[in-house]
């Protein structure tokens, strides 16, 4: 590059020459970027092109070169190099669309057994059917290569990633509805912790949790042994009785828990667990269900059965997809963390005792599950 016979001075704010200084002596950026930051801090200063030519210890054309791409575009731009393709791409972006295209479809879609794509098996497909696609060059095709073409796509097709699809179109409704019932606990427990009067409607929070698996061992668990095995010792065999599903509802008043421990979770057992809520409350009394639209729960079997005690129960029903909403997830959780933890049995018959056992244990001492974030659906 000819030198120019005059250039204009190169201004620096304070918090350039600051960056650039640190640049300067920085041991781990790149060395070309650290030169040219001492090239724009001399140029800067007024050192001359010679004297920054000696002190710098690069040629004069690159010392050009800084400058007036930073004169023109920048300090950014004077640190940088410039982009510039020596040759053509050989990989067309129409083969590139091509490579995409196959990697947004299932390998299922494609004849082949697999779910999703792994980067071997897409790098292996586009090879054998790039020549028939008419993208020759992909022929010969890689997994850096693949790897490269999506990546610049920002894909990655052998992940997974989870979402929730909210298929209620009256989710935000019956979700406010959810809320206004809980707020209305919440009043109704510091108003009859006021007066004393006894409610005049008790809401219970109901769902079942099914599968709880009967595991028995096929051997004794070990004992801790200070200073020689510190946790218990199982075996990895195990063997498997059958599964219970607890029918349960807990009373957002006072904690108590109401369960039902059967083999099945039909109409009949869930009638079962209304007859219980039935004789435990005062006869008067309004006993609200917050439930889900599971089956049972508005199956003809249940529907006749609340027609034999008109307005005895009412329901509220969440939404679905939301099982977040109903507090008796509280108490499943709870129970999954404390009695049903690695638990083993000898029977199913035993399953079922020792579930029962856990609950009574929990209605020993009853929590208050309560819902605090109002402001979710009740801004």
């Amino acid at each position: 590059m000819a030198r120019k016979t005059a250039r204009a001075a190169l201004n620096l704010s304070d918090e350039q020459r600051r960056s650039l200084t640190e640049l300067a002596r920085s041991r781990t950026a790149a060395v070309r970027e650290v030169e040219r930051a001492r090239i724009l801090l001399r140029y800067a200063d007024g050192v001359s092109i010679s004297a920054i030519h000696r002190q710098v210890g690069v040629s004069r054309p690159m010392i050009y070169k800084c400058i007036d791409k930073a004169l023109a575009a920048g300090i950014a731009a004077g640190l940088k190099d410039t982009y510039h393709r020596p040759h053509p791409p050989e990989i067309t972006e129409e083969a590139k669309a091509w490579v995409v295209n196959l990697a947004c479809a299932k390998p299922k879609d494609l004849g082949l057994a697999a779910e999703l794509w792994s980067l071997s098996a897409l790098a292996a497909y586009v090879r054998e059917h790039a020549e028939a696609a008419g993208f020759a060059r992909l022929a010969g095709a890689g997994k850096s290569t693949i790897w490269r073409i999506l990546n610049e796509h920002e894909l990655k097709p052998h992940k997974i990633t989870y979402y929730l699809e909210k298929r209620d179109p009256a989710f935000e409704e019956k979700m406010r509805e959810v809320l206004i019932v809980y707020r209305e606990v919440a009043l109704e427990r510091e108003r009859a912790a006021a007066d004393q009067n006894p409610l005049s409607t008790y809401t219970v929070s109901v769902d079942e949790k099914p599968g709880v698996q009967a595991i028995g061992l096929t051997a004794p668990d070990l004992p801790p042994v200070p200073g020689k095995a510190p946790s218990v010792g199982r075996d990895y065999e195990y063997v498997r009785y059958g599964t219970a599903s607890i029918l349960a509802g807990i009373d957002l008043h006072t904690g108590h828990l109401f369960a039902h421990i059967e083999e099945r979770h039909r109409s009949r057992e869930f009638i079962a667990l209304l007859q219980s809520l039935d004789a435990y409350y005062p006869a008067g009394a309004t006993i609200r269900l917050v439930l889900d639209n599971h089956s049972a729960h508005i199956s003809k079997e249940t529907m006749a059965y609340l027609a034999t005690r008109p307005g005895r129960f009412e329901y509220v029903h969440t939404p679905k997809h939301g099982s977040w909403l109903n507090l008796i997830e509280c108490a499943f959780s709870k129970m999954a963390r404390t009695f049903l933890r690695h638990i083993r049995v000898a029977s199913l018959e035993e399953l079922k005792a020792r579930i029962r056992q856990g609950i009574d244990e929990m209605n020993a001492a009853p929590v208050v599950f309560r819902w605090k974030k109002f402001d979710l659906g009740l801004a």
